[in-house]
């Protein structure tokens, strides 16, 4: 087993955490489609971060979600980034076209990650529509954040474990 102590859950993610996280450097890769809905997910994520502490963060602004993993893709294999978040905002209509987007960054997005040993925070969120998508979107940026700072936390561990 890795792990060789147990980090108690009820300790806050900023305490646990605190000088780890600065040395870190994150990439945040947000689509600007569904702009008003894109841009609350994206400061949710940066305001989450900046409070616990991280310092290095690079924010790439695409046009959809759909182009995501490519620019996820060439920051991850850059080797300069120890977790990268990846935003957005599929709302889902009448036709299967949400599906196809949010089927393709998923696989990619993961596919990345394992190819790269980069950890990749997938929050393309595709809700019904813009007013669940307005309830969602500033939980889900401080949740891709907290995981972001958590893999790479982990990813370090496992790094010198190995």
């Amino acid at each position: 087993m890795l792990q060789k102590r147990k980090i108690n859950s009820n300790q806050s993610l900023d305490r646990r955490f605190a000088q780890k996280i600065r040395r870190f450097r994150f990439a945040i890769v947000a689509a600007r489609y569904n702009e008003g809905l894109a841009d609350s997910l994206l400061r949710s994520a940066l305001d989450a971060l900046s409070r616990a502490g991280a310092s290095r963060v690079a924010t790439v602004r695409v046009p959809g979600s759909y182009e995501a993993p490519v620019v996820v893709a060439r920051l991850a294999k850059s080797g300069k980034y120890d977790a990268i978040l990846a935003l957005g905002v599929v709302l889902r209509g009448r036709t299967a076209h949400a599906e196809h987007i949010s089927a393709a960054c998923a696989v990619n997005l993961q596919r990345i990650a394992i190819e790269t040993g980069v950890p990749v925070i997938h929050q393309i969120l595709t809700p019904r529509n813009a007013r669940d998508a307005a309830t969602r979107v500033h939980l889900r940026g401080k949740e891709a954040a907290q995981t972001a700072i958590e893999m790479a936390v982990t990813m370090q561990n496992v790094k010198y474990k190995i």
